[in-house]
């Protein structure tokens, strides 16, 4: 029984596999953005089997960009320092001590987790933050929210020299303004603007929900610009969705071919988003988008 239970499920991989080659194809040289947000990290295998998608996903052709969040981890800190924090229409107001406790942990603790992770699967992979080579220029959001960032240019040209090097690069959402000052930038937000900027494929936004829902609480797998405009104007889409669904439509205006919001707490999410039928998750995208360039 067990040597035909193996028998079934080394057929079942290459059946997989077989399946997979049009959208291996397809997706050959193509630029794929994915943020992947704290709450979507989870404990050390979880990271393992992400980056190991990640390695994958270079290793087919695909040339991945990974930004990150890392909001429970600045949590944790600002709480063991003694920091008040708070939030205003949920983002954090960053002062001065904040910022410096944003930079700690994202440029150093939680990007350098993912990079390890990367290049324990076997992978090559640099940390990054919005501040290098001026990636992210920002100006001030809203001055209620103090040192938290709205991108204003973005110079990708490195991330590109990397793909040229082979190297997966790992990208830390803070920006630095015209005067050096140094911002705090929503993950999603840096995502868009990065994805706009490569003219990506694909925008993959990991969370930790299934997917946008609609009225009948279901997810929808797949939705045009206007259909999201319609449900956010209706209530359907509210709260924590709404600036993940505006993020998905600014990448879109900028270029960006399909944004999907997906679980990331579900096992392959992206692979199965990239290289199945289904997919997973919802699926943004123009009525009108062109066929894939050869």
């Amino acid at each position: 029984m067990k040597v035909q239970n193996m028998q079934i499920d080394r057929t079942e991989t290459a059946r997989t596999l077989s399946q997979a080659l049009p959208y291996l194809q397809r997706y050959s040289g193509a630029v794929v953005v994915v943020k992947f947000g704290g709450n979507a990290m989870g404990d050390d295998d979880a990271m393992a089997e992400f980056a190991r998608d990640i390695v994958l996903m270079r290793q087919v052709g695909l040339n991945p960009v990974v930004v990150h969040g890392g909001g429970p981890m600045i949590n944790d800190l600002l709480n063991r320092l003694n920091i008040d924090s708070h939030f205003v229409r949920g983002k954090r107001v960053t002062d001065k001590a904040t910022v410096e406790v944003v930079e700690m942990v994202l440029a150093g603790q939680v990007n350098k987790r993912i990079v390890n992770a990367i290049c324990a699967q076997g992978g090559r992979a640099v940390g990054l933050s919005g501040k290098d080579d001026n990636m992210i220029v920002c100006e001030a959001d809203d001055p209620e929210l103090g040192f938290v960032g709205k991108p204003v240019d973005v110079n990708a040209q490195v991330l590109r020299d990397l793909f040229d090097a082979g190297i997966i690069p790992v990208v830390a959402p803070l920006g630095v303004g015209r005067d050096g000052q140094t911002y705090n930038v929503n993950g999603d937000t840096a995502a868009g603007a990065l994805s706009g900027a490569l003219q990506a494929d694909r925008l993959l936004l990991l969370t930790d929900v299934s997917g946008v829902k609609g009225k009948d609480g279901d997810v929808l797998t797949a939705m045009t610009p206007q259909e999201v405009r319609d449900l956010i104007a209706e209530g359907v889409i509210a709260g924590g969705m709404i600036p993940k669904t505006e993020t998905a439509l600014a990448a879109i205006e900028a270029g960006v071919r399909a944004v999907v919001i997906i679980d990331g707490r579900v096992p392959n999410a992206c692979l199965m988003e990239l290289f199945t039928e289904q997919g997973a998750g919802s699926l943004i995208k123009p009525d009108d988008l062109p066929p894939p360039a050869e």
